[in-house]
């Protein structure tokens, strides 16, 4: 099974033109990263957002780690003839584009991180999931009814939306998430894996954070160049964990630097 994406070739005349592969977080999809996905694309970048396994309009499977969605997104370069690219992945994301990009590094031009880092995270999903897992679509609840039984285990109004992103009209008269939470619930520790003790990777890597966020502490960067000894830590004012999101030109001006 290949991987569903969205992808955007490039609107650039430059001669040389370059691979991107957008990997996004946890309980996301490639939809998230359109607008900047196009951004990059009229920069000289041929761009694959992918959705990963579970996840918007890919494949659902019962199992789901790192090492699952690596061999996902090898399948889905090779189908596509990607012999090197450079990557970009955000929380979950991130941490699957280390694990890919540390496994197989001649297929790395150059890695860019949003907001994670290598270590091990305990699970800290658990009101979002038990928000989700509080839903019954079999009793047919419109938009705003998920919304107001999502607002019960999560008061901030930006996370609601970016899961109610995820509802799509599974018949015509019930709606349903696109992500697998049933595997999500069975899986929680997966998220949070840490790289291993021996990957590394030589390639230039960029780690962004955001200012408001603890992901990526000042702490993590001896575990950070162990692993990247190549690698830059850039932090974006003012923001969050949604740090593309909250702000999009930054972001894309930093990742678009880096990548050039």
């Amino acid at each position: 099974m290949i991987l569903y994406s969205n992808i955007y070739p490039t609107k650039s005349e430059r001669s040389v033109q370059k691979n991107l592969l957008i990997l996004h977080g946890f309980l996301g999809m490639s939809d998230n990263w359109k607008s900047l996905a196009v951004q990059f694309a009229e920069n000289g970048f041929n761009v694959h957002a992918l959705d990963l396994r579970n996840h918007g309009k890919s494949f659902q499977t019962d199992d789901f780690n790192y090492n699952l969605m690596t061999n996902d997104v090898l399948r889905y370069c090779e189908f596509h003839q990607i012999q090197k690219t450079n990557i970009l992945g955000h929380s979950m994301g991130g941490k699957l584009a280390m694990f890919l990009a540390t496994q197989n590094p001649d297929l790395i031009d150059k890695l860019v991180v949003a907001d994670i880092a290598p270590k091990y995270y305990e699970p800290h999903h658990n009101e979002i999931l038990a928000g989700l897992k509080a839903i019954d679509f079999s009793e047919k609840p419109t938009r705003s009814d998920v919304d107001e039984i999502l607002k019960l285990h999560i008061p901030d109004f930006g996370t609601r939306q970016f899961l109610l992103k995820n509802l799509y009209w599974e018949t015509a008269a019930q709606l349903a998430f696109r992500f697998n939470l049933k595997s999500f619930l069975n899986n929680k520790s997966a998220i949070g894996a840490a790289l291993p003790e021996n990957a590394r990777l030589e390639k230039p890597t960029l780690f962004l954070r955001g200012s408001n966020s603890n992901y990526i502490l000042d702490s993590d960067a001896p575990n950070i160049i162990k692993h990247f000894p190549n690698f830059e830590i850039v932090t974006i004012p003012n923001v969050g964990h949604w740090l593309h999101a909250e702000n999009p030109t930054l972001f894309f001006q930093k990742t678009f630097n880096f990548l050039q």
